[in-house]
Formats: C-alpha cells, structure tokens, sequence
C-alpha cells in the first residue's frame, strides 16, 4: 500500500513537527516537571490517544469530499494549503520567541490523562491540521483512502505517543537546554516554516 519512500518520509517529517514545541508538548513538559516522570507519561498518553478522533475524522471527511466532486476537493485542497502557508508565516513570525513554562500541581493520574486527551480532541487546530497533513501521503490511486488514512494517523499516533512519553519521564533535562534556548526555538521555526511550504505546495498540486 504504501512504498518505503513514502513511509521513510512520513516518519521523518512526523518526528520534526512532533517536537516543535507547541502546547501539547509544553503541557506534557510542564506535568513532568512539577508532578514527576509519572505525570509526564500520563500526560503524553492522553494527549497522543486524543489523535485517534482526529484521524477518524481526516479518514471520514477526506473519503467524502474525494466522493463529492472534483470541485469540492479542489476547493479543499486550496483551503488545506492556505493554512499550511499560514503556519509556515506563524513560525517565521515567531521563530524567535521565548517559550515560556507555566508550573501546575495536579497528582491525580486519571485526571492528567483526561485533561490531555480532552485538550487534544477538543482543539481545531488539531483537527485542521490532520486534514491537511496526512493526505500529503496518500496513493490516491488506490481505491481504500480512508484505511489509509488510519494507518498514517495510527504511526503519528505511536510517534507521539514515545516522544511525548520521553520528554515527559526527562522534562527536566529539555527545560534549559531546548525549550528556554533562543536558537533552539528559532532553528525549529525554521524547519517548521519549510516543511509547512513544502507540504502546502505539494497538497495544492495534488490531483485525485
């Protein structure tokens, strides 16, 4: 279904826009810190889990605006790289800003877990971003898009669920070195911003 290329691609691509640091990723950092390894861990978990609605969700809505007409995909397509562009333009923006921790006490494991996976499934900006991120990926020639999808959604799924889960059980160490370092944040953007243009460009030039 997928070629070794394509995977080889996708994973790596997936590992670089993971550890940018975001909101997802400074919570998990932030509950590791203050609560401990266990926290951090708990944090990662439900923060990657929630991405399993998500991916449910790009798999359905890609299937059906495919089925709808050309127009309506071309439309999409346009749309999805606009907001790619755009968040190439953010990371350019604030490629060198300083990120910031805000310390929170909350021990209760079960509690972690849920406020991850709910900030995760609840945020549309994670939502937009799968419906634009895993069809740079797809053989579009083949008739089974919305497995797929899954599939793809499953290994960004496992990605981040390992890296979160690291970052979280080590959050001390990443604090100084990577996340409050200037040229860190700024070399990151940077990546982001290109990968973003790349992506942006290649989904405007896709054809069904």
């Amino acid at each position: 279904m997928f070629d070794a290329a394509t995977i080889l691609l996708f994973i790596g691509t997936s590992i670089i826009l993971i550890v940018i640091p975001g909101p997802d990723l400074i919570f998990t950092i932030t509950q590791g810190m203050t609560n401990g390894r266990k926290a951090g861990i708990v944090t990662a978990m439900g923060l990657s889990l929630g991405n399993i609605v998500h991916t449910l969700a790009a798999a359905l809505g890609l299937s059906l605006i495919i089925k709808t007409s050309a127009v309506v995909f071309t439309i999409f397509k346009s749309l999805g790289a606009i907001y790619l562009f755009y968040l190439a333009f953010q990371a350019i923006k604030h490629r060198k800003e300083a990120i910031h921790l805000h310390s929170e006490s909350n021990n209760e494991s079960k509690d972690l877990f849920l406020r991850g996976l709910l900030m995760n499934i609840l945020n549309p900006k994670v939502a937009i971003f799968y419906l634009t991120f895993l069809p740079q990926f797809i053989n579009y020639k083949l008739s089974n898009v919305p497995l797929q999808m899954c599939m793809l959604g499953l290994i960004f799924i496992v990605l981040t669920a390992i890296i979160f889960s690291l970052l979280g059980y080590f959050a001390g160490s990443f604090r100084d070195r990577l996340l409050q370092n200037p040229r860190f944040s700024e070399y990151m953007n940077m990546t982001a911003a290109v990968i973003f243009i790349g992506l942006g460009a290649k989904l405007i030039t896709t054809d069904i």
